[in-house]
């Protein structure tokens, strides 16, 4: 018997720029549900979001990390939202610039309702910095369900994969709400598993949303 999935299943396709914002004040309504990405600015965070929502300009890459320096909202449908947070702890521009950004990361983070999910984004070959570990213990406390990616996979042989997956496993608290895949563009590796774990966190939204009416 053909197993029937329960997902809501979303057409990431169908995502569209809407705007960007220097900090919460100027985003959209505070509704719906907002999975935010994040990482350092070397992370290929925009590479991700191009390659989950299979648009090749969806998010502006560059060749000079951290050049993010907004918040970037694109709209899948009229109840979800990707947020495209500034990337961290990388990026050579002034110091003021980099507080600024320290600042509207930490009012997003902190302030906004609508966000219940989070997608971290982490080089394999260097996962688990500092930064890193400080955005997965501040979601966990804030009860939010997690995606780390763990990027440029395909620099690393199968084997050498799922040792550093072990690794990263082992080196976080043991919580469901947290989900690592290894994610490689260039391979196409881990992008239907991740469609697969944010269309969970939609269809957990939506279940939400109709306890609630």
């Amino acid at each position: 018997m053909t197993k029937i999935t329960k997902f809501n299943q979303l057409d990431f396709r169908q995502t569209k720029f809407l705007l960007s914002a220097p900090n919460i004040y100027n985003m959209p309504t505070d509704e719906g549900l907002e999975i935010a990405f994040a990482g350092r600015s070397n992370a290929g965070k925009s590479s991700a979001l191009n390659a989950i929502t299979d648009q090749k300009n969806l998010a502006r890459s560059s060749k000079t990390p951290g050049r993010t320096q907004l918040i970037n909202i694109f709209q899948v449908n009229n109840h979800l939202s990707l947020i495209d947070l500034p990337g961290y702890g990388f990026a050579e521009v002034p110091l003021a610039v980099k507080q600024e950004w320290q600042k509207s990361l930490g009012e997003y983070m902190q302030q906004r309702k609508a966000m219940k999910g989070i997608v971290i984004l982490m080089d394999i070959r260097h996962p688990l910095k500092p930064l890193d570990k400080q955005l997965i213990d501040w979601s966990l406390e804030s009860n939010l369900n997690i995606l780390i990616l763990l990027t440029k996979a395909d620099k690393f042989k199968r084997g050498a994969q799922k040792n550093q997956l072990l690794r990263v496993k082992n080196d976080l608290p043991k919580n469901k709400a947290i989900n690592i895949v290894p994610f490689s563009v260039l391979k196409k590796q881990g992008i239907e598993e991740s469609i697969n774990i944010l269309n969970s966190w939609y269809d957990q939204y939506l279940s939400e949303e109709a306890l609630h009416q």
